[in-house]
């Protein structure tokens, strides 16, 4: 962004976390977290602060109005100390859903890519290496709409289906917030979890993706079979009842139900029985069981579809920040130096009828006329704006801010 575009925001985030009315609330036990934060004109990362006092913490902001703002999920005896000094008391678990993590067909519409080095330019996803010069720098331009957040709004609805009905966790003890970008957090508190280690989060990790699942159990002899023959042992397909098999069965039910030959070509699969027979399948297969029972689908087949099923069923974390005990977390409260929009926490219940656009919006009044580039369209406080491409244009406060810091706008002159 320009300077006085730039100063335009910065001026907007000092007003913000000087009024009272924006006072950040304390995380839990927030003496024993480290604090961080990114200063908006220096550009650099201060680190390892402890506050006794949130309201502490709160004047600092206020002083030096940082773009983006952090805590540490994990829990110090010396959280101002270097890593190797600062006494690991425990971690909260985290879940970070991202839009960036999920495939979705507007990435090819809004968002974009241009690599440092050669100047190749795409849209989509941004690719690990340029295909022309191999370079792995890119400049990008990504977008949050509303088909974004639904996407990951629905892998939140599957990680908190685990954590309350596989994991066992009450509503109260897992706090759901919106990020300020193109996701979501979740946070696990419960001091019963705060103590594991890298591999038991690993394990947590590796259930909510639906690794490692074993969906072929062996053949067992007869009990009248006293000496049973040295043969290869014939491994069977089964599901039971609970945990992933239950939700691999519903999942299967669901997509039987409505499937077509598409369906089944995209989960690369060409057994025209699962069409043919899908009411045969749902009542003997799935409801009781009965594999087997249906002629022309092999066990080949019943792994091919309950890896698709996986796939779908399984929710779409960033695996990394959950296995990081020693992750720094953006703070509830604050602005996002990306968006300008607001991390909140709100109710699990209220996932579905939760609007970022309207709820997390930091700046509600005023206009300022700015200059876009190009930006499609998108809602802001209930307005539907744009799409806009090389025109000035008198937009809230809110909106003017977000193209900005998308690098999507200028103030006019």
């Amino acid at each position: 962004m320009g300077l006085d575009s730039r100063e335009f925001v910065y001026q907007l985030f000092s007003e913000f976390y000087s009024d009272p009315a924006n006072a950040v609330p304390a995380p839990p036990l927030a003496h024993q977290r480290e604090f961080g934060y990114l200063m908006f004109r220096e550009k650099f990362m201060v680190r390892h602060r402890r506050f006794e006092q949130i309201a502490n913490f709160r004047v600092v902001l206020a002083d030096t109005v940082p773009s983006d703002v952090y805590h540490s999920c994990a829990y110090y005896d010396n959280p101002d100390f270097d890593m190797d000094k600062k006494g690991w008391i425990g971690s909260d678990v985290v879940f970070d859903i991202d839009a960036d993590h999920i495939p979705t067909a507007c990435n090819k519409i809004h968002d974009e890519f241009r690599c440092v080095a050669c100047g190749f330019e795409g849209r989509g996803t941004t690719p690990e290496v340029c295909p022309c010069c191999g370079a792995t720098k890119f400049e990008t331009k990504i977008w949050a709409c509303d088909l974004c957040i639904a996407s990951a709004r629905n892998e939140v609805a599957k990680l908190l289906d685990m954590l309350e009905n596989d994991f066992g966790f009450a509503q109260d003890e897992v706090r759901v917030f919106f990020s300020g970008h193109r996701g979501y957090h979740i946070h696990l508190e419960s001091e019963t979890i705060r103590s594991l280690d890298a591999m038991a989060r690993r394990e947590i990790v590796d259930y909510v993706t639906g690794l490692g699942l074993s969906l072929l159990e062996k053949n067992k002899p007869k009990p009248q079979e006293e000496k049973p023959q040295k043969k290869p042992s014939v491994k069977k397909f089964n599901l039971h009842n609970y945990g992933w098999n239950r939700r691999l069965k519903r999942g299967m039910q669901t997509f039987l139900e409505s499937a077509l030959p598409a369906d089944l070509k995209e989960a690369g699969l060409q057994n025209k029985t699962l069409l043919e027979s899908k009411e045969t399948i749902i009542k003997r297969a799935i409801n009781e069981g009965l594999w087997e029972s249906i002629p022309g689908v092999s066990v080949q087949t019943w792994l091919k579809l309950t890896e698709h099923i996986r796939q779908e069923q399984a929710a779409k974390i960033d695996t990394v920040v959950t296995t990081d005990t020693h992750r720094l977390i953006r703070m509830n409260g604050t602005l996002h130096g990306k968006t300008g929009l607001k991390k909140v926490e709100f109710k699990s219940k209220e996932l579905q009828s939760f609007d970022p656009f309207t709820e997390a919006v930091a700046f509600k009044k005023g206009k300022v006329k700015v200059l876009v580039s190009d930006a499609p369209e998108f809602r802001m406080s209930g307005e539907t704006l744009g799409p806009y491409k090389n025109q000035t244009v008198e937009l809230p406060v809110a909106a003017a801010v977000l193209l900005i810091c998308k690098k999507r706008a200028e103030v006019a002159p």
